[in-house]
């Protein structure tokens, strides 16, 4: 497994590659009864999984982050391995992933994690999570515009939310209005191929507080973007 993470110059401890076999094998045990992924093959699970999420670790900081719509846990599970100290929050909201992701957390013994099953447009209007996280991080949730309302109603000022998406040229125009409505400023967006495919990392900074009535809630932002 360490030669595929070295080839795309990530470097990983053996204490780390024993995490990630585990996680590999919980991941096998439970997509039988969950669906967790259609990514099985042991080469594409380490290259489009946990290569993939690692691709932004450097973007995280600060001490709390948040992943909206984790699934099988990408990308918070491989930033955990990386970064262990953070304490992390995976929300998603299907109670069958949400205790595949809370048995990895026992498994590898994560210290500070858990997954909530939960609605983000719903918990992000609670005190005790609206605009207290570092960081916040989302991978193939939904177009740019509408993860933003997601999203940065979680991240405090002067925090980040890092975006993990494939060619978004796009998706990052036709939300200029919805990142600017909601406090955010565009800081990169970093470029990589990954097996001949391009994936971006974007990272927006909470320049502001979002405005109370984001998120809007009952589908609307899905169905009328910002």
């Amino acid at each position: 497994m360490k030669s595929y993470f070295e080839k795309y110059s990530i470097e990983v401890s053996d204490e780390k590659i024993v995490l990630f076999e585990k996680y590999y094998n919980l991941l096998l045990e439970y997509n039988k009864k969950f669906n967790l992924t259609a990514i099985t093959e042991r080469e594409e699970v380490i290259i489009k999984h946990f290569v993939d999420s690692l691709l932004g670790v450097d973007n995280i900081v600060g001490n709390k982050l948040i992943d909206i719509g984790s699934g099988g846990g990408f990308p918070a599970i491989p930033i955990k391995v990386f970064k262990p100290d953070i304490m992390l929050i995976m929300l998603d909201s299907t109670g069958k992933k949400c205790e595949f992701l809370n048995t990895v957390c026992k498994e590898l013994e994560f210290k500070s994690a858990k997954a909530i099953c939960g609605r983000a447009e719903e918990l992000s209007r609670t005190a005790e999570y609206r605009e207290s996280f570092d960081v916040c991080t989302a991978r193939a949730v939904a177009r740019l515009n509408t993860l933003c309302e997601y999203t940065l109603p979680f991240v405090k000022v002067g925090g980040y939310f890092v975006a993990y998406k494939g060619d978004a040229e796009e998706e990052i125009t036709e939300a200029q209005n919805a990142i600017k409505i909601l406090g955010g400023k565009i800081e990169k967006i970093d470029n990589f191929e990954l097996e001949g495919a391009k994936r971006q990392i974007i990272v927006i900074k909470k320049i502001k507080s979002t405005p109370d009535k984001y998120p809007r809630g009952n589908g609307k932002e899905r169905k009328k973007p910002l």
